[in-house]
């Protein structure tokens, strides 16, 4: 009876495979599913006849698939996994007393079955066991083999401190006190300085020690995700620490300050901004800090001669008092500046700043963030540079009027629908210039009314002059970006040692992948960089560009292919090689199309806002490369006002792209079971010299705990949303995978090193100082994210190595 009942599922297992098999083959993909479902129907016919000559029919099976698989991903367990284990697990069953002992004649009318079959599978002649029982074992082998293989990785060791000559150690010991302008133990701006490197020169946790770490202090701010907040309300701020005081920002634009030493709140400041569906992210990635002056203490009273300043939800920038909490009230409007002033088509909740401006000695420089792909009627994008003290405006840069930087009257508007800067930006003062991460005009997916100047400005590296915000230089990442390749990450300034000497570099992290290592002063690559040919399949009239740059030294996945489709199954698998064969895919910079376009990388990016850290003394640099795949679809328009992908969703209208001829579909590339449709990694740890632009480690990071039905922590690689920071130990933290735990990483190999499980979503960058007892701490941030569906939570935590 257990025959026949399997030949039943077996019919219908290749009753759906060949459906599939056929329209999979029908698209130009691979026929093995169809033999597969072949393979399962005869082996089901026969089963219903109780023959025999199924389990030698199965055994061909399980050998074609398991020499399918190999040619197909080799020896990758979790590539193999699903393309064998529903075969496997079909095989071991059919070898079974229960299946066998119906099948074929009775033992004793052919030859003598061994005294083994005759107690386990009484009835049946080992003989027709032997070849499923034979390609089961080595299909064992070849799991076990894969289990300790991984093609993925990348192993090596990054290089110690390099060696510099007397010269060039007195000048870059010089420059780094100058620029740094913060002590050891100090966090000053949201990447430690200016320059942006997410380094720290502490070195008390070490790989020896740092299992050690231990709890020191947990602070709750309150602050919680609610109804009536935005999909993305999310909470990604890295504190700052100032002598003995750390600084922090809620998603609800609260400032609290904490005690460095017992994280015991010291004051907070609710600026009272409202509650604004419209808003696309409700977060705050940080707050600034000014040291202040002689002259700021005078012009003020000895109030605030220490200032915080902080952008809100609701597109103001405060400035307060470092000491007390209290609003500077002789900066701009009793302590605010209105960023809604002179901006054309301002509607709340549309334009707001979600990340902490650049402070200088003199000046206060913030950009903001404008709702992607609502309309085309936007505000605009423009970067204001305003008086450190008096809140005066100094300078404005509108990248579609950018000679006009003399500060705009009072009766004037700046350019709609210019390029913004939402991310952070990074400042050399000694050079005299700010870099900014440049994102793109509006519709992302839609370019045919860009102007010149948004061809120039969109999706690029811009240095301006610090003194009067005039262009020094532009590097552009993507050409007439249709992809939402924004340049996300803060740039990270640091002085690379190479053969002609010291020369000034910045290094820009993209969604695409590329790393551009530039001459800071010039804009000029010091790692090599090629135009490549792509794609130009667009939608007319549009037209993609023939060329995009490509970096040296770049963690762009390879493109993708069918064999790449990835499921638990055969069937999810099918389905995703099906979807794979019927979207337009021509490798990276594919163009947008109405029949829906694989984007990969996504627009969730290899490195998002989190950027990279480097490492000034070794010339490193620890990356954690996300690779997501996603679907781009235009969808045609009948008009400016009705609503074509956003019905369901509360908020602005997201993808609608009013005023253009084409909203935008944009999700995951998941399978039927919502799972991602490519193969793991999705997420790494890597590991590059940055004066070779050599990828010399690079390992999976992160396990589907959090993310799988089940909580099983298998080690697939997961992606992150959130920074890494390294420091002087040799020791690198992260927070940001989308499973629950903060980690500790060994430099010099990516080997990890520790991990501690979070009360929430660490989808933040961590930070470390030094408190008064001279302990070295380590601050992680746990609030969740809402759009990737990670716990919300409000957790600060700081860690210690023990007394």
């Amino acid at each position: 009876m257990a025959a026949v009942l399997t030949g039943g599922i077996l019919l219908l297992l290749g009753m759906g495979l060949a459906i599939g098999g056929v329209w999979l083959a029908a698209l130009g993909g691979s026929w093995f599913y169809l033999l597969a479902a072949l393979g399962f129907l005869v082996t089901a016919g026969l089963l219903i006849k109780r023959h025999g000559a199924a389990l030698w029919v199965y055994a061909v099976v399980v050998i074609i698939t398991l020499l399918w698989a190999l040619w197909e991903v080799g020896l990758d367990w979790w590539a193999l996994l699903p393309r064998c284990s529903l075969v496997v697990l079909i095989g071991l069953w059919l070898l079974t007393p229960w299946v066998t002992r119906s099948l074929g004649t009775p033992a004793t009318s052919r030859a003598p079955a061994s005294a083994a079959t005759s107690r386990f599978w009484p009835g049946f002649d080992s003989r027709s066991m032997a070849p499923l029982a034979a390609v089961l074992v080595v299909s064992a082998v070849v799991a076990l083999a894969s289990l300790f293989t991984d093609p993925h990785a990348v192993q090596g060791q990054l290089p110690d401190a390099v060696a510099r000559s007397a010269h060039e150690a007195d000048a870059h010991g010089d420059e780094a006190q100058q620029v740094e302008g913060s002590a050891d133990g100090e966090w000053h701006a949201y990447g430690r300085t200016g320059f942006g490197q997410r380094y720290s020169p502490l070195d008390e946790i070490t790989p020896d020690n740092v299992g050690e770490l231990e709890v020191l202090w947990t602070f709750n701010t309150g602050d919680m995700r609610g109804p009536g907040d935005p999909i993305e309300t999310t909470y990604q701020v890295t504190p700052l620490k100032v002598d003995d005081t750390l600084y922090l920002c809620t998603p609800h634009s609260l400032v609290i300050a904490l005690d460095a030493d017992d994280g015991s709140e010291r004051w907070r400041f609710d600026p009272q901004s409202p509650q604004d569906i419209n808003r696309q992210h409700q977060t705050c990635r940080g707050v600034s800090y000014h040291p202040g002056s002689d002259e700021s203490a005078d012009a003020d009273e000895m109030h605030c001669a220490r200032r915080i300043f902080m952008p809100t939800a609701d597109a103001r920038l405060l400035a307060l008092d470092a000491e007390s909490g209290r609003a500077c009230v002789g900066f701009g409007d009793d302590g605010a500046i209105d960023l809604s002033a002179n901006m054309p088509n301002y509607r709340p909740g549309f334009y707001y700043s979600t990340s902490p401006p650049v402070v200088t000695q003199e000046l206060v420089i913030i950009g903001g963030a404008i709702n992607d792909n609502v309309t085309t009627d936007n505000t605009s994008g423009v970067i204001r540079a305003y008086d450190v003290q008096s809140g005066e405006l100094v300078w404005n840069w509108d990248p579609r009027n950018p000679e006009a930087t003399d500060p705009i009257a009072d009766d004037e508007f700046y350019v709609a629908n210019s390029p913004n800067m939402w991310s952070i930006a990074s400042v050399d003062e000694d050079l005299g210039m700010v870099y900014l991460p440049m994102g793109n005009q509006p519709p992302d997916q839609w370019g045919v009314e860009r102007d010149e100047f948004t061809g120039r400005f969109a999706s690029s590296i811009v240095a301006l002059n610090l003194a009067d915000g005039r262009v020094e230089w532009v590097f552009q990442t993507v050409h007439h970006d249709l992809w939402d390749y924004d340049v996300s990450s803060q740039p990270s300034l640091i002085d690379l040692s190479m053969p002609e000497g010291d020369v000034p570099a910045l290094v820009a992290p993209t969604k695409q992948g590329d790393l551009f290592v530039l001459n800071r002063e010039t804009g000029e690559p010091i790692l090599p960089v090629v135009e490549e040919e792509v794609s130009q399949a667009t939608q007319l009239p549009d037209v993609a560009h023939p060329t995009q740059p490509a970096s040296a030294l770049s963690l762009e996945p390879a493109p993708l292919q069918e064999a790449a489709m990835w499921g638990l199954t055969l069937f999810d698998q099918l389905a995703c090689r099906i979807a794979f064969r019927q979207l337009n895919y021509e490798g990276r910079y594919t163009p947008p199309s109405t029949n829906g376009t694989l984007v990969y990388p996504g627009n969730f990016g290899v490195f998002n806002w989190g950027g990279i850290a480097v490492d000034p003394e070794r010339q490193v640099a620890f990356t954690t490369p996300g690779y997501l795949a996603f679907v781009s679809r235009l969808i045609p328009r009948d008009d400016d006002y009705s609503l074509h992908v956003s019905m369901d969703s509360p908020g602005p209208g997201i993808n609608e792209n009013f005023g253009a001829p084409y909203a935008v579909e944009l999700m995951p590339f998941m399978s039927p079971i919502d799972l991602p449709c490519q193969q793991p990694p999705w997420g790494m740890v890597a590991g590059a010299d940055l004066r070779t632009g050599e990828v010399v480690w690079q390992h999976r990071n992160g396990t589907v705990r959090d993310l799988a039905p089940l909580p099983l922590p298998f080690k697939l690689g997961v992606p992150d949303l959130g920074g890494p920071v390294m420091t002087a130990g040799g020791v690198a933290f992260m927070s940001g995978t989308l499973d629950y735990y903060v980690r500790a990483y060994d430099v010099t190999t990516g080997e990890q090193l520790w991990e501690d499980r979070l009360p929430a979503g660490g989808q933040a960058t961590p930070m470390t100082y030094r408190n008064s007892q001279g302990k070295q701490v380590l601050v992680v941030v746990a609030g969740g994210h809402g759009s990737l569906g990670t716990k919300a939570g409000d957790a600060i935590i700081a860690y210690a190595l023990p007394e």
